[in-house]
């Protein structure tokens, strides 16, 4: 019997919430009652460096925590959609920070989202919250955790942190929920 089971990988540079956008879908995947394992990995600067993080969200038990391949891949910067992109499995999901990144396709079996993540966050007066704005469109466009789940997330785990951002990360949370591919129409 097959169980529920999703990989995330997640990329870009450090400080653009990268290691707090996989902690979110863990801390969500917990909150459905599932096995989750949270990964993360960073280059040799914290700012600014390369930081990465692989989530694995099942209804069975997890037995490794490293993402090789994924279903879904969120990079936000050129540098991660380059590197990262092999590691989408066939028939898997790519997205990308289009504001900073471009995407020339090279595979035909994965699907490919440009998202203006940074403009969306800013439009949501926060510049910080492209994270938020790519949970947004994760649950829009995939499985991996349910919306409900997110919003709570979102509130209890940002809205502790700074209180005062919630209301914008919600809305960018939403302006990421709004992003609709053509192919998940067809």
């Amino acid at each position: 019997m097959r169980h529920f089971t999703r990989t995330v990988f997640c990329a870009g540079f450090g400080g653009q919430g990268v290691m707090v956008l996989g902690q979110m879908i863990a801390y969500a995947g917990m909150g459905e009652g599932r096995y989750v394992t949270w990964l993360p990995s960073y280059g040799p600067e914290m700012r600014g460096g390369t930081a990465n993080c692989g989530v694995v969200v099942s209804e069975a038990e997890v037995g490794s925590p490293f993402v090789t391949k994924a279903d879904v891949v969120i990079t936000f910067n050129q540098p991660s959609l380059d590197k990262y992109e092999s590691i989408v499995k066939p028939g898997g999901i790519l997205i990308y920070n289009s504001d900073i990144a471009e995407y020339t396709p090279t595979r035909e079996d994965i699907k490919v989202l440009p998202v203006p993540a940074s403009r969306l966050a800013n439009e949501a007066q926060n510049d910080k919250a492209l994270n938020v704005v790519m949970l947004g469109v994760l649950v829009n466009v995939s499985d991996v955790i349910k919306e409900e789940t997110a919003e709570r997330i979102i509130r209890e785990k940002l809205g502790a942190k700074k209180p005062e951002l919630i209301e914008n990360n919600l809305a960018a949370y939403e302006k990421g929920k709004r992003i609709n591919p053509e192919w998940k129409t067809q």
